[in-house]
C-alpha cells in the first residue's frame, strides 16, 4: 500500500491524499460503507459502487469468521471473489464485537474467549488467529486485534486495557510479518491507538504506534459514549503525534458534522453504520440538513430528495414518493434512503477533498457545519 498527500488546507490540519492498493486507488478523505458480513445491508454492490461512488468498503472479521466461516471464504478465494466486490476492502479485527459481548467473553493475556451471538458456541480470538482469519478473508487493509474500552472507563481500567492492546499488537504484527497473503495481492496492517479519554494513555499509545512506522494507523475507542468535545480533543492530540505521511483512520465515526470536524483535525478515513441504519428508519442526510421521511410535511413535496436540487440517487425519486414507500411499509423506501445516505456521505467527503485542494476548505466546512445537522 502507498499513500501520498496531494494538498493540505492552510487553515486547518485537513489534507487530501491518495491510497494505492492492489485493488485500486482510494482518494482521501474517504468514507467506507459498512459491509459487515460481506454486504452493505440491503444494497447491490453495483449501486454502492456506481451510484454512491464508493471506493472501499469495510467488513468485519468476527462476523465473517462465524459465518460463512473461514473454510468457505478460503474455498471462494477470499471475500472479494465471494461477494463480487473488486475494489479495496478493509476488515475490522472483531475486537469491538467481541468486547461488546461483555457477559459472554473472558479476556486473558492469551486472547479473548467468547461465545457466538448466533448459537452460543465457544471460540477464542488471539492476535495471531485474527491475522490468520484476515489473511483468509483477503482484505487489503487489516486491523490489529485490540480491546475497545468503554468511553467513560476510569484510568486504571484504561491503563490495563491499553497494556493488553499493545501486547496483542506486538504479537499480531510479528505474526503478520511472518506470514504471506494467500491470493496474490498485498495486504497491510494498521495498529490502533487506544487509551479511552485519558490524555496520558493516548499519548503513550500514539507515540508507541508512531514508532512502529507501519503503512497506516487507526484511532479506536472513540464515539463510544464520551462527550463529542472529548472525541475531538483526543483526535487532535493523537494526530499531533501520528506520522503525517501515513493515512489515519478514525474508527466508527460518525455524523456528517463529526466527519467535517475530524477531517479538519487530519483524519483521512471513516466508517459508520449511521447512513444505512438511519436510512432504514426513514432519516435522510442532505446538504441542507436531516429529513424524517415519515413526516406529513413531505406528503405532497415532489422535489428531489436533496433540497439543493440534487438527488444522490435516481432523480425520479421525490420526497413524496419516498414518504409514501415508508408509510406503506414498502422495502424500497429503506433501500432508496440507505443508498441516498451513503451517496451523501461520499459526496460530503468528496466535496471536502475538492475544497482542500482549492485552498478554501475552512470556510466551506464552517458553512456546511451550520447546515448538516439541522432538522428540516
Amino acid at each position: 500500500m502507498k499513500f501520498e498527500i496531494n494538498a493540505t488546507d492552510p487553515q486547518s490540519n485537513a489534507r487530501a491524499g491518495c491510497i494505492t492498493t492492489d485493488h485500486g486507488k482510494i482518494e482521501t478523505p474517504i468514507f467506507m460503507p459498512v459491509g459487515t458480513v460481506g454486504s452493505v445491508k440491503g444494497l447491490h454492490f453495483r449501486d454502492v459502487s456506481d451510484d454512491a461512488k464508493a471506493q472501499i468498503i469495510l467488513s468485519n472479521t468476527y462476523h465473517l469468521y462465524l459465518r460463512p466461516g473461514t473454510d468457505i471464504l478460503r474455498q471462494a478465494g477470499g471475500l472479494h471473489k465471494f461477494c463480487g466486490w473488486d475494489k479495496p476492502i478493509l476488515t475490522d479485527s472483531g475486537g469491538y464485537q467481541v468486547f461488546s459481548l461483555s457477559e459472554n467473553r473472558k479476556l486473558t493475556e492469551e486472547g479473548a474467549y467468547f461465545r457466538s451471538h448466533i448459537d452460543g458456541s465457544k471460540h477464542i480470538f488471539t492476535p495471531e488467529k485474527v491475522v490468520d482469519i484476515q489473511r483468509i478473508i483477503g482484505s487489503d487493509i487489516m486491523m490489529a486485534f485490540d480491546e475497545c474500552p468503554p468511553g467513560d472507563c476510569d484510568f486504571e481500567y484504561a491503563k490495563n486495557s491499553l497494556d493488553l492492546t499493545l501486547n496483542w499488537l506486538n504479537r499480531g504484527l510479528k505474526h503478520f510479518d511472518e506470514t504471506e497473503p494467500l491470493y496474490g495481492h498485498s495486504q497491510t496492517f494498521f495498529p490502533i491507538v487506544q487509551g479511552a479519554a485519558h490524555r496520558d494513555l493516548r499519548i503513550k499509545a500514539a507515540e508507541y504506534i508512531a514508532g512502529l512506522n507501519r503503512e497506516g494507523n487507526a484511532i479506536g475507542g472513540l464515539a463510544v459514549g464520551e462527550p463529542t468535545e472529548v472525541m475531538y480533543e483526543m483526535v487532535e492530540l493523537v494526530n499531533s503525534i501520528l506520522p503525517k505521511d501515513k493515512p489515519r483512520y478514525l474508527m466508527g465515526v460518525g455524523t456528517p458534522a463529526n466527519l467535517l470536524e475530524n477531517i479538519s483535525r487530519g483524519v483521512d478515513m471513516f466508517d459508520c453504520v449511521m447512513p444505512t441504519r438511519n436510512g432504514r428508519n426513514g432519516m435522510l442526510f442532505t446538504s441542507e440538513g436531516q429529513i424524517n421521511m415519515r413526516n406529513k410535511k413531505w406528503e405532497s413535496d415532489f422535489s428531489p430528495l436533496d433540497p439543493n436540487g440534487t438527488s444522490f440517487v435516481d432523480h425520479r425519486y421525490t420526497k413524496a414518493y419516498v414518504r409514501h414507500l415508508f408509510i406503506a411499509g414498502e422495502m424500497l423506501g429503506s433501500l432508496i434512503a440507505s443508498l441516498h445516505n451513503i451517496a451523501f456521505y461520499l459526496w460530503l467527503v468528496g466535496e471536502a477533498r475538492k475544497h482542500i485542494i482549492a485552498g478554501d476548505f475552512a470556510p466551506w466546512r464552517d458553512m456546511m457545519l451550520k447546515k448538516v445537522m439541522v432538522r428540516l
